[in-house]
Order: structure tokens, then C-alpha cells, then sequence
């Protein structure tokens, strides 16, 4: 059988594997290549995300070959200003680049691809230049309803000039992504949620969900050797807007709860790009430690992770990781959207303040030495979450398409 190959295009490169979209691109590509696909990877090496590709270590070798295009993604008042003069989405074409537009018009005459695979909206600008010159299959790897973040962001700010200036980049963002639904060969929605969602907004094309898997051979948990501390955790990218609305939202008005009812309990805060505000307060019992070297050993240093989100879209891979490695983990509804876990079966719920902190309260009055939330979450994900799996299903869908 002829050997399926599939050029990966992606707006930063996917490595290390800090972010939930790194994991997600990482894992999903690995276990195509296990699969016997091959696989090459066009990725933006962005400034904000910036990976020396000499520190790339060999064990990353699932890619027959990988290109990256450099690509200075840091804000610029200017350009933010005059976008306000046309009508197209800055989120978007902001990363319209014509020098990765050229580097894939050579991939594509270099080499005959079978699937052009795009990781999220911000690679669809390239939609024309892969038609022109590859009668490749175009599937769109959507990892959120983009429009939906940014109206919950929207939603969530008070009154001004920036919810005025959130509602238009909204606005456009939402036009754009509706424009586009329907240019692609296939969609993948990270989540059934999101696949439904699509559905309702108009998309008609073939289209499957398609969750993020792990790859639990780099998720084993050691056994405790001592007492596990009071502590819970926190960690995603400290510049991705959600993460911060819902960080303050939790250190505003759930932690004082907390540390007013049992003031022994640490909070830890882990993630590249920490803003100005948000610093250690040993008072607070607050500990900020920026970005961290290996993302899994500070999940595992702590027995409790929160995710406080009020706001976002997807599938939220840390806490598919927080629950891979036998953490409790509470979570918004919004945060634990796309993965179906139960309320005190392998994750905690809860979308109030008081409730919130109830729970992170009552987890450590109990016996949570035992760790038996953690142990059925990690029994959950590895049941619903197998990297493998999840490829296998995708590149069925692949077969299908390629044979129409």
C-alpha cells in the first residue's frame, strides 16, 4: 500500500512541549508516523515562542523532515491601529506572511502530498496557494471555535474602550472564520462540542471530531515516597488571554476563601511569559514561578490542580495531563468542556467562588493521601485519550477522503 504523506503546517513550532497546542500537534504527529505515515512539519518559529532548532533533541524524530520560517509575532501598536482602517481580522492576518506562503508553494513542487494538515484557523490565509500548486486533500485541525473565546473574553470585560475594541476584533474574527467553514476537504474539531457547534454555524463538509490524545508512556507516575504536600497548582501560557482572566479571577476571589478557612494550603503558579502583576506573595501564601523546565514533574510536585477558566473554547490539555498523572483536578465547566468526566468521580466541578474553594477545602480534609480521584482520572484518560487510538480513526477518515 502506497505510503500516505502529510505536510503539517503550524503557526509555532510545536516543541517543547510546554502548551497544550504543542502537545496536541507533537502527539497526534508521532502516532501517525508510528502509524507508518510520512510526515513533514512547516511551522512558524515565532519571537514570542521562539525554539533554538539546535537544542532539538533526537528523541523528536517522527517528522521525515521539518521547516521553520521566522516570523517576529510580537505586538505592534502600529499595525493594531491601522487594521482598525480595513475590514480584516487582526487576529488573522497578522500571521498572512508572504515568506511562508513562498516556502509552501516549494514544499508543495518539491513533493507530492496526499493531506495538507492546517492546525488552526491562523493557517487558513494559505488556503489558495495550496490549491494552486497541490491537488492535496485541505483538513483543517480546528483546536478551538475561535470566535467563541473572544466572545466569552468580550463578555467578561467591563465596559469601555477595550470591550468596544474586543467587540470589533470579534466581530471579524467571527466573519472570517464563518467564510472559511466551508473551504476545507475535511474538519477536525477537537471536541464533539465544537464539531456540533460548527454544524449549527453552517459547516457542511465531511468533518469528524477528533480529540487530543497522550502518549501515556511519558506520563508514569512514581510512587509517593512521602506525605504529599498542601498544595494545589497552576500552570498554562501567562499570555494567552483566558489564562489570565481566569488566573485573577481565581486569585481575587476564590484564594482569599481559601486561605481565610485553612491558611497551611500553598498556591503555585507555573508559565512562560508571567505579566508584571502577577508576582510570588509569601503573605498570600502565593509562589510564582515562571516558566518551568519540565511541565509534568510540576504537575507532579503538587497533589491538586485548578483550572479556573470563565472564558475559551477546545480542549484543555493540561488537564488531560493534570488527570494522566493521577492529580485531583478541579475545573470551570468551561475549562473541562470536551473532556466528559464526572463531578467527584475523576475530576471536581465548580463554577462559583464559594463553591470553588469549597471543594479545594474539602479535598484536603479528606484522606486525599490515598489519591483515589487522581487514580480514576488517569483510569478516565487513558481509557478516552490514547494518542494511537484517536490517530488510527483519523487516518481512516484520511483514507476515505483521499479515495473520493
Amino acid at each position: 500500500m502506497k505510503r500516505m504523506k502529510i505536510l503539517q503546517l503550524c503557526k509555532k513550532f510545536p516543541y517543547p512541549l510546554k502548551d497544550g497546542e504543542s502537545v496536541a500537534v507533537t502527539f497526534l504527529s508521532s502516532a501517525m508516523h508510528e502509524l507508518g505515515v510520512e510526515i513533514d512539519l512547516l511551522a512558524m518559529n515565532t519571537t514570542k515562542h521562539y525554539f533554538d532548532m539546535d537544542l532539538l533533541p533526537n528523541t523528536f524524530n517522527h517528522y521525515e523532515n521539518i521547516h521553520v520560517v521566522p516570523f517576529d509575532n510580537k505586538l505592534k501598536i502600529k499595525d493594531a491601529f491601522l487594521n482598525l482602517f480595513s475590514n480584516k481580522s487582526f487576529h488573522i492576518s497578522r500571521y498572512d506572511l508572504p515568506v511562508f506562503r513562498e516556502k509552501i508553494k516549494k514544499l508543495l513542487e518539491k513533493k507530492r502530498y496526499d493531506i495538507v494538515q492546517l492546525e488552526t484557523l491562523n493557517l487558513s490565509p494559505y488556503i489558495e496557494t495550496i490549491r494552486k500548486y497541490s491537488d492535496a486533500k485541505i483538513v483543517m485541525r480546528s483546536h478551538n471555535v475561535e470566535h467563541e473565546i473572544w466572545e466569552r473574553i468580550t463578555e467578561n470585560t467591563s465596559f469601555g474602550l477595550k470591550k468596544m475594541y474586543l467587540k470589533l476584533l470579534t466581530k471579524r474574527l467571527k466573519a472570517y472564520e464563518l467564510s472559511r467553514m466551508n473551504a476545507y476537504d475535511l474538519l477536525i474539531a477537537i471536541t464533539q462540542r465544537d464539531l456540533d457547534k460548527f454544524v449549527q454555524l453552517g459547516s457542511t463538509i465531511p468533518a469528524i471530531d477528533g480529540p487530543i490524545g497522550l502518549d501515556f508512556d511519558q506520563y508514569s507516575i512514581p510512587p509517593d515516597v512521602e506525605k504529599p504536600k498542601k498544595t494545589i497548582s497552576f500552570i498554562g501560557s501567562l499570555d494567552w488571554m483566558p489564562n489570565l482572566e481566569g488566573l485573577s479571577w481565581f486569585i481575587d476571589t476564590v484564594w482569599p476563601i481559601i486561605q481565610r478557612k485553612d491558611p497551611g494550603i500553598e498556591f503555585h503558579i507555573a508559565g512562560r511569559n508571567s505579566p508584571d502583576w502577577l508576582k510570588s506573595d509569601p503573605t498570600k501564601k502565593i509562589v510564582v514561578h515562571g516558566e518551568v523546565e519540565e511541565a509534568r514533574a510540576f504537575i507532579l510536585a503538587h497533589p491538586m490542580m485548578v483550572v479556573p477558566l470563565l472564558s475559551g473554547s477546545g480542549m484543555r490539555v493540561k488537564i488531560l495531563e493534570s488527570m494522566a498523572l493521577a492529580r485531583a483536578t478541579i475545573s470551570t465547566s468551561i475549562g473541562l468542556e470536551g473532556i466528559p468526566a464526572i463531578d467527584g468521580k475523576s475530576v471536581f466541578i465548580a463554577d462559583e467562588p464559594d463553591m470553588f474553594a469549597q471543594k479545594v477545602l474539602d479535598y484536603f480534609e479528606s484522606d486525599y493521601e490515598k489519591n483515589e480521584i487522581g487514580l480514576a482520572a488517569r483510569t478516565f484518560v487513558k481509557s478516552n485519550f490514547d494518542n494511537k487510538l484517536i490517530a488510527q480513526r483519523i487516518l481512516a477518515s484520511y483514507q476515505k477522503l483521499i479515495a473520493s
